[in-house]
């Protein structure tokens, strides 16, 4: 039994695999109809979200599985004060997987030390969203045929970020990839992150300018200043606008750049921007669903398609 709790979970060679099967989903779905028939998914989600649980639903629905769970932790037992290791034994009798998202860090790495089924970390807190990270791949692979050789720029809040964070991480092992991290200063990577690109030998380059960095960006991924992650509101406040993408920004950039948001969007992306072909985001939400098929049809041990 295997779990997917941090993204370096999953070789190299296991993520191409996983792209290659949601590209064969995405060009036959009928063919995975049914691959998970008989198969439950819980889906416990202890903070708010719309696209992670409605893409993991959606997925199980769509492989012939079904779904429980709760989307509030004011619903589920944890509002009486149960842990989070009592909450995954009990569920694990009653699914075959699950998909868990928390507040705090390293809660799904905790619940997967006492489950009995496979738990995928839908994000922890600050920390990680592996599944986010997958998705973030697939579209990459998908708009640009490859995941090396590429310029990424991040925007935004890369401090408490965990789709940066796990991007970052998943990204650093293929070849010839440069970041480019445009934050202000208050909001730039954490230390452990810089270190890990440190030690992997990255290149990469810290910036407050996001003009400045778009015209040598082949990946630009944006991102939101997270109000529930900030202590004060006035600091919160002070830094949410510090970039937003104009089409007039989107001026400076490649004619082949691709812009990527792990969404929702607040304002840090014009509405304007929707109509360049160069924007991807709504594209990538698509595709969280299909890699969410592959990876639980991998950790369930299932088959479809040509591969069935």
């Amino acid at each position: 039994m295997r779990h997917l709790i941090d993204i370096l979970d999953l070789s190299v060679e296991e993520i191409g695999e996983l792209i290659d099967t949601a590209n064969d989903i995405i060009a036959d779905p009928a063919a995975y109809a049914e691959v998970a028939r008989g198969k439950k998914l819980a889906t416990l989600f202890f903070e708010p979200s719309t696209r992670t649980r409605l893409s993991f639903e959606a997925a199980m629905y769509e492989l012939g599985g079904h779904v429980i769970g709760f989307s509030d932790a004011a619903n589920s037992s944890s509002a009486k004060g149960e842990s989070v290791s009592d909450t995954v034994r009990v569920v694990g009798g009653y699914a075959d997987i699950i998909a868990m998202r928390h507040f705090k860090e390293g809660a799904p790495m905790v619940a997967s030390m006492k489950s009995s089924v496979p738990i995928i970390n839908a994000g922890d807190g600050g920390h990680n969203h592996p599944a986010q990270t997958l998705t973030d791949l697939l579209t990459i692979s998908r708009e640009k045929g490859r995941l090396s050789d590429l310029t990424v720029g991040f925007c935004g809040d890369l401090k408490f970020g965990r789709t940066v964070h796990s991007l970052l991480s998943a990204m650093s092992r293929y070849e010839n990839t440069r970041f480019v991290l445009i934050s202000p200063e208050e909001l730039q990577i954490p230390d452990y992150v810089r270190d890990m690109l440190r030690s992997k030998g990255c290149s990469f380059a810290e910036t407050t300018d996001l003009e400045g960095a778009l015209g040598e960006l082949d990946i630009l991924y944006m991102t939101r200043v997270q109000k529930e992650r900030f202590f004060n509101e006035e600091d919160y406040l002070r830094l949410r606008d510090s970039y937003i993408l104009t089409a007039e920004k989107m001026k400076l950039g490649k004619s082949t750049l691709s812009v990527l948001h792990p969404l929702p969007r607040v304002n840090e992306i014009a509405v304007e921007v929707d109509d360049d072909p160069r924007a991807c985001y709504f594209r990538q939400a698509l595709n969280g669903k299909y890699i969410r098929m592959a990876l639980m049809m991998k950790l369930l041990g299932l088959q479809g398609g040509a591969k069935a």
